[in-house]
């Protein structure tokens, strides 16, 4: 129990560099994946028999490119060549990168976000390789059933094999066709970090922790992008609040409760000023926006010193820009906290007719909590309830079954 314990965190802590490394190094995503696996087996049976190595990240890295070679130099006739040579060691990962940049697990993100990937797919090859998502957690994260997902999967790396898309980053007059679908897929890989799916706990730090790493990467290669600025910021801002947001019992605590002296003011700091830099280029973009409305929570010494009315007003502006039915639902809560909750109720309640939402939690939730506070408990537990049916992280769960609890009359 205690040598899996071990290995679980290994691959926590590791796993996605090693395998953005045999990524390059086989050219094959599927063999890569297939040799890490072989390597996870050897540790379980080597570990127990060797001991646990000094440095488990370097021995995973170390065996699982042997068998990478070793499958080649057996397999020759049936697969392609490695990039590499395969009778020399494999190449450290800085090798000849025009970017300057030292990292394949950013190379990584720029091969699924290369434009010749169908719609889709590459963000969710990201979310498998760079955030170590299960398939079933992907699909929740899209929304989708769990069979397109998959077929989303096996696209896209057919079509990198296909088109032979180098792993590397890309030229950089030819960087901003793909910056769009980065800074996508980083918010994406953020986002299940902050607010897991379908994970026995709320938070993936280790998601939010390499999210945030890469995105400082792209700030330093997109020094001209706001947008990269604007995202970075939004991470820090978010992130700040991650020790309040979770009780000692594990529980869920609203923003509205949270103790802020815990919220991480050097992170607060920074955010502010790296929004700031963004928005001197004079070119908002949603990341700013959302950015700025994070701002206005952080530098909230109280709840009720919140300026809901500037928020509000940054949520109309990310509407101009992002006209989803999320971020319109967002809109009307924070339009409620402003202005008048009978005001939103009416807005979420055509978002239920309207808006493709069948399957969000997060929109009975709403309104839930809007009838909450309007005192019209016996519609709130209705909609708890309808939120219950669809929401997938346990605490996420708990949260909404206290607040159900509370209706009771």
């Amino acid at each position: 129990m205690v040598l899996a314990h071990i290995l679980d965190e290994v691959v926590r802590t590791d796993g996605r560099r090693v395998l953005a490394g045999l990524i390059r190094l086989t050219g094959d995503f599927d063999i890569a994946e297939d040799v890490l696996q072989e390597a996870y087996a050897k540790a379980l049976v080597v570990w127990p028999r060797d001991g646990v190595p000094q440095n488990p990240g370097s021995w995973l890295n170390t065996v699982s490119r042997r068998l990478a070679i070793d499958r080649f130099r057996s397999q020759r006739n049936r697969t392609r060549p490695l990039q590499s040579d395969v009778e020399a060691p494999p190449p450290t990962p800085e090798d000849d990168d025009p970017s300057g940049i030292e990292d394949d697990r950013l190379r990584l993100l720029f091969v699924c976000c290369h434009p010749a990937l169908p719609d889709g797919s590459g963000a969710a090859l990201a979310l498998r390789t760079l955030g170590g998502l299960t398939t079933r957690e992907i699909a929740r994260a899209f929304v989708e059933p769990e069979a397109t997902t998959a077929q989303r999967l096996v696209r896209a790396k057919k079509k990198i094999r296909d088109a032979r898309i180098p792993y590397e980053i890309p030229p950089r007059e030819k960087l901003a066709e793909r910056v769009e679908s980065v800074l996508s897929v980083l918010y994406l890989v953020f986002n299940e970090g902050y607010a897991s799916t379908d994970a026995p706990s709320l938070l993936r730090p280790d998601l939010v922790r390499e999210a945030i790493r890469l995105a400082r990467l792209s700030v330093a290669l997109l020094p001209e992008q706001p947008e990269a600025r604007g995202l970075l910021a939004l991470m820090l801002l978010t992130d700040s609040r991650r020790r309040a947001r979770i009780s000692e019992d594990g529980d869920l605590v609203p923003l509205d409760m949270q103790d802020r002296s815990l919220w991480d003011r050097s992170e607060i700091d920074e955010g502010v000023r790296i929004l700031d830099e963004a928005l001197a280029c004079g070119a908002p973009g949603p990341y700013q926006v959302q950015a700025a409305i994070a701002a206005v929570h952080a530098t909230a010494l109280r709840s009720e010193e919140t300026d809901w009315r500037q928020i509000s007003a940054l949520y109309i502006t990310l509407l101009k820009s992002t006209p989803t039915p999320v971020v319109e639902l967002n809109a009307a809560v924070a339009f409620g906290l402003a202005t008048s909750l009978e005001g939103a109720l009416a807005w979420i309640e055509r978002l239920e007719t309207e808006a493709d939402l069948s399957r969000y939690h997060l929109l009975p939730a709403s309104k839930a909590d809007v009838l909450r506070r309007l005192g019209r408990f016996e519609e709130a537990a209705a909609a708890y309830e309808q939120a219950l049916a669809l929401v997938t992280n346990p605490a996420e769960r708990q949260y909404l079954q206290k607040r159900l609890s509370s209706c009771a009359i």
